[in-house]
């Protein structure tokens, strides 16, 4: 079980972060960005998975800046919710507590980030815009073909299911034929649609989400330690 602690991002907000240290050597740090849920249980779950392969990680809560403590749902209201606190908050002071959280496990080594959905997206834009990483990760970012225009500043790994309404193909498309397969890697799987590595919900596809964890560690591995 991790702890909730406290950061303070540089222009001097202070927001929660879930964070999980493996308990035996730390190979690193790694930063979990959550989708627009908030901090839940399954990316406490998530964090927790990194955190026994042996690294220190720290899951901010983004929308702690719009309205502190949320946890929500998938369907309905909460998911009307979770995308209005998406939309309310600058995209670039969700990066500036994302950096909060690199600074944050410098002591542990290299840095890594994984994100998934708006986490995936903002794992993009890390990359290229925080420093201090290593390696990034992002699982179904959406916004990803629309900001093709930023460089990675370190190596990615993209993961997309390839029946995601949300994400066409023509997306992924776009973005494989825009980025340099020696620094970005894309993977898309059959039969997995959006959050295919959500494993409490409908859309779960444990196949495809045991495929890509594995291809993540591993990459972690070459990357962060």
């Amino acid at each position: 079980m991790g702890r909730m602690i406290e950061l303070t991002a540089r222009d001097g907000h202070s927001f929660a972060a879930y964070e999980k240290v493996a308990t035996t050597t730390v190979r690193g740090g790694l930063v979990v960005v959550q989708e627009i849920f908030g901090v839940n249980a399954h990316i406490r779950r998530v964090a927790d998975g990194y955190a026994a392969d042996g690294y220190r990680v720290m899951a901010p809560a983004l929308f702690d800046r719009a309205e502190p403590g949320i946890e929500l749902g998938y369907e309905g209201s909460d998911r009307d919710r979770g995308i209005g606190l998406m939309r309310a908050i600058d995209k670039d002071l969700m990066l500036a507590d994302v950096a909060a959280c690199v600074a944050a496990l410098a002591p542990a080594g290299k840095v890594g980030i994984v994100g998934y959905c708006l986490g995936g997206s903002l794992a993009w834009l890390s990359a290229a815009r925080v420093g201090g990483l290593s390696a990034a990760v992002g699982y179904y970012g959406g916004m990803i073909a629309g900001l093709l225009d930023e460089t990675p500043k370190c190596p990615v790994m993209l993961h997309f299911g390839e029946d995601d309404p949300s994400i066409p193909m023509a997306d992924v498309d776009r973005v494989r034929a825009a980025v340099d397969p020696a620094r970005v890697q894309v993977f898309v799987y059959k039969d997995a649609g959006h959050a295919f590595n959500r494993d409490d919900g409908v859309t779960f596809r444990g196949e495809a989400a045991r495929v890509a964890r594995e291809r993540t560690v591993a990459f972690l591995r070459q990357h962060v330690g």
